[in-house]
Order: structure tokens, then sequence, then C-alpha cells
């Protein structure tokens, strides 16, 4: 039995679909909805049809844009001859943020994993190799996770990059600033190794 109006079950059964959205947090999420004046409830209905409609993927890097190009490889400011790689368009905002990157982006939209059925062609590699072919480029930055999937992925790359005589670095992974080695695993501490460096 259904304890919910129609319009309100519905409400949060659509809440239940969206990622890391549990039975509990949509009907939260609907009734604080239903409590909303109408206009507000409007307003973040546009938000999501103009977000929708409007949103692109970038012709030169496949970020997500509103412009094409987006304005990072549309920019004079940015390095042409570096890019780094990374598998989401929220990996850009994360290295953005940082203020240490200068150059461009590529994004792959996914990585590859067999185990999920995703292989090379599901993924923009085509896309990345193609820009590759101008000379510009002196160095490519492979910023995929730190997981199975990402390894293969960066690995599948570099062996594709190789033949270009192109740099290829992958970023350092270990122990995050402030964390303590007693609560880090093998894996953290043994690539913390591997990628140290001379001070």
């Amino acid at each position: 039995m259904d304890y919910f109006a129609v319009p309100v079950a519905k409400l949060v059964e659509e809440f239940q679909k969206l990622p890391g959205i549990g039975h509990k947090s949509a009907q939260r999420l609907a009734f604080h909805v239903i409590n909303m004046p109408m206009e507000k409830v409007q307003g973040l209905a546009n938000s999501i049809l103009d977000a929708k409609q409007k949103t692109k993927y970038c012709s030169v890097c496949s970020n997500l844009t509103d412009t094409d190009p987006c304005p990072l490889c549309s920019g004079n400011s940015r390095d042409k001859s570096a890019i780094c790689v990374v598998q989401d368009a929220r990996d850009v905002v994360a290295m953005e943020r940082t203020r240490e990157f200068k150059g461009l982006y590529h994004v792959l939209h996914g990585a590859i994993s067999p185990m999920l059925g995703i292989g090379p062609e599901e993924i923009r590699i085509k896309e990345l190799i193609r820009r590759l072919g101008d000379g510009q480029v002196k160095e490519v930055i492979l910023a995929t996770n730190p997981n199975v999937e990402g390894e293969a992925t960066a690995m599948y790359i570099s062996k594709l990059i190789k033949p270009l005589g192109i740099k290829t670095t992958r970023i350092a992974h270990g122990i995050p600033v402030g964390g303590d080695l007693e609560y880090a695993d093998e894996v953290t501490l043994a690539k913390a190794l591997e990628g140290r460096r001379e001070i």
C-alpha cells in the first residue's frame, strides 16, 4: 500500500533514481520541493531543463560546456604544449581548483573496464590521439584515477603515445597531505615510495 499521493510517490521514485539517493533521502527531497514556493520550484525545474538542453561536449577537449569550443580551449592564456587527461568533467574542476596546471585538458568520459564491458572504443581516446597529430603538444599528463581501471587506462594511452615521441607522465599517488602513515594501506605506501623525489 502506498502512503503518499500519486504525484508525491512519483516524485520520490524519480529522486530515488539519482546516484547516492536512497528512499529516505528521496522522501526528504520530495517533501522539501512540495513545501517550496511555486516560483522556486519553477526555477529548479527550469535549471534542470536548461542544464540538460544547453550543455554539450567541447569539440576539442570533450569537457562539458555551453559554448563550443569551451572557454579553456578557446582562451589564449593556456599552455597549448601540455594536455592533462582526466576521466570525468568533474576532474577538470578539481584540477583547476589547484591553480597549478596552466595547460589544456582532455576528458575521456570513463575508463577502460573489461568487467563492465568498457573498452578503449567506448571512451574518448581516439579524439585524444587526433589532437596530438599537430605537433604542438610536448607533454601528456595522465591524471586518471588511482584504481585498477584508471591504471589500465593510463597504461593503454601511454603505449599509444610512446611512438609519437611525446613526453608522457603520470600524476603522483601516495600519502595525502595531513595523512598519517599508520593509516595508509600497503598500495598507497608503495605508490608514495615509488613517486618519491629529492628535496
